[in-house]
């Protein structure tokens, strides 16, 4: 290499390495300050962009253990209330048992009285905890949480909707139960059921009692067929059948006093039978019954259609319906539970098929503007008849215990639906917890600066820049040999 002052190679070469050197440095002290190893993009692209997955996917989770511990504190919520409703079914239970029982020689009304309070309890403390029907939480309810390969997988769905989920009154069957006095016999029944070594339905015969009731606020017909077999019908087996059948619609079959059939139940109803044989059928052919366990009011024998507006009242409020001329039997009877079943009152077809009886659990009274339609006279009808006894004190408390022990089973089913859902957070909660730690490890691994290392990395750097420096000062001076040759 020749000898020249215009460029000084070695003094060029110090200054890039002295800048290398220094730029070293600089991101040495960078991440031992910072405590990352990736200060800004240029340090690592790839491994930024997998970091920030990782920190991405640890907020997420975090986040979503919040939502599911917010999820299993409303369970525990639900919970407690679901507990409390089975404490007042138990002692509904109590009252239904002890009015059960012809031994009572107390004031039925009285425990009636305290059961109807505890029915509506129930309701109010069902939607306090929104599992009401309709409620707040008696939908499907889905709690995000993350950590999933795609949006279902990282949610968790607690599915509480629907009438099986709503533990409200009217959902648990109880709305129209009472354990008040009072059980229907048939009129023009003649059949006794409790004669000695007596058979029914021998054969193949079977007779059928056809029920106009109210189901889920809404007037519809049930026939319930009892089914005889080859040496007939115990007194047992009878009432076997018809129970099995009746049970969910709230209704109760036994047998009375006089050893007659009779029908039990707060639930609104109307009946009447048939068979195809008389000689030992159940109860008499073309026999009929009003529940007469509730309080209930005939209109005409005859409906017919007519513009007239009805105003039905009692201790719960006022409920008018308009009907009008062309109205059939149905669609009078479904434009007036519309209006009323929020007040306890209701419309079935009657046992002729012909007419409109009026039936509730408490006292009632209605009215038309105009005769000859619904009723056969205008003004306030005052001949609400009050809850029979005369054919059997218990009918009422022997179909509440059936439509208690119906409630119990389904509010069983809904505290284990929501003993599952807490479960399932909770299993969920574990997994996101171990997730944030692996996913934070993970971006450790990639972003966190390793101190020991950069720690070497800086004295090496300090080295190299004083290095740099000394170099750099001997190549400056390598022109000023020129001078020499000068002289």
């Amino acid at each position: 290499m020749s000898i020249t002052f215009q460029t000084n190679y070695a003094s060029l070469v110090a200054q890039g390495n002295l800048s290398i050197n220094n730029n070293f440095q600089t991101k040495t002290i960078e991440a031992l300050t910072s405590g990352y190893r990736i200060n800004s993009s240029g340090d690592d692209p790839a491994g930024l962009a997998v970091a920030n997955q990782f920190r991405d996917s640890v907020a997420q989770l975090t986040q979503g253990v919040i939502n599911a511990n917010s999820g299993v504190s409303t369970l525990q919520i639900a919970d407690g209330g679901l507990s409390n409703i089975s404490t007042i079914l138990d002692r509904l239970q109590t009252l239904a048992t002890e009015s059960s029982s012809t031994t009572f020689s107390g004031d039925r009304n009285n425990i009636n009285l305290e059961y109807q309070q505890l029915v509506g309890e129930i309701t109010q403390q069902a939607t306090n905890i929104g599992l009401n029907s309709g409620g707040t939480f008696n939908v499907i309810n889905n709690v995000y949480i993350g950590g999933g390969s795609d949006n279902t997988n990282s949610q968790v769905t607690v599915d509480l909707s629907g009438v099986e989920n709503a533990v409200d009154a009217a959902s648990l069957g109880l709305t129209n139960t009472s354990v008040a006095a009072g059980g229907t016999e048939l009129t023009g029944n003649s059949v006794r059921l409790d004669a000695p070594g007596a058979a029914f339905l021998s054969g193949s015969a079977s007779q059928t009692f056809t029920f106009n009731l109210v189901s889920n606020n809404s007037a519809t017909t049930f026939t319930a067929t009892v089914n005889g077999g080859a040496n007939g019908l115990t007194e047992s087996q009878v009432l076997s059948s018809l129970n099995n059948q009746l049970s969910p619609y709230g209704i109760s079959a036994q047998v009375g006093s006089d050893g007659q059939i009779q029908f039990g139940g707060g639930t609104p109803f109307t009946v009447s039978t048939t068979t195809a044989d008389a000689t030992d059928e159940i109860a008499t052919t073309a026999a009929s019954a009003t529940n007469t366990g509730v309080y209930n009011l005939a209109g005409a024998t005859s409906y017919t259609g007519k513009a007239e507006t009805l105003t039905f009242q009692n201790g719960q409020g006022t409920a008018n319906v308009t009907l009008t001329a062309a109205d059939t039997l149905d669609s009078a009877v479904a434009k007036i539970n519309a209006q009323t079943s929020s007040l306890g009152i209701y419309a079935v077809v009657n046992s002729a098929n012909t007419g409109i009886s009026f039936q509730s659990i408490g006292s009632f009274t209605a009215s038309t503007t105009a005769a000859g339609g619904t009723f056969t006279a205008t003004g306030v009808q005052t001949g609400v008849n009050a809850p029979s006894s005369t054919a059997s004190v218990t009918g009422n408390a022997l179909a509440a215990v059936t439509a208690i022990t119906a409630a119990l089973t389904q509010l069983g089913a809904v505290q284990a639906r929501v003993g599952a859902g807490e479960n399932k957070l909770q299993y969920a909660i574990d997994l996101a917890n171990s997730q944030i730690t692996n996913f934070s490890s993970a971006e450790s691994q990639i972003r966190d600066a390793d101190v020991a290392t950069e720690a070497a990395n800086l004295s090496k750097s300090q080295v190299l820049e004083q290095a740099s420096v000394a170099a750099m000062a001997q190549a400056n001076s390598t022109p000023q040999a020129v001078l020499k040759l000068l002289q």
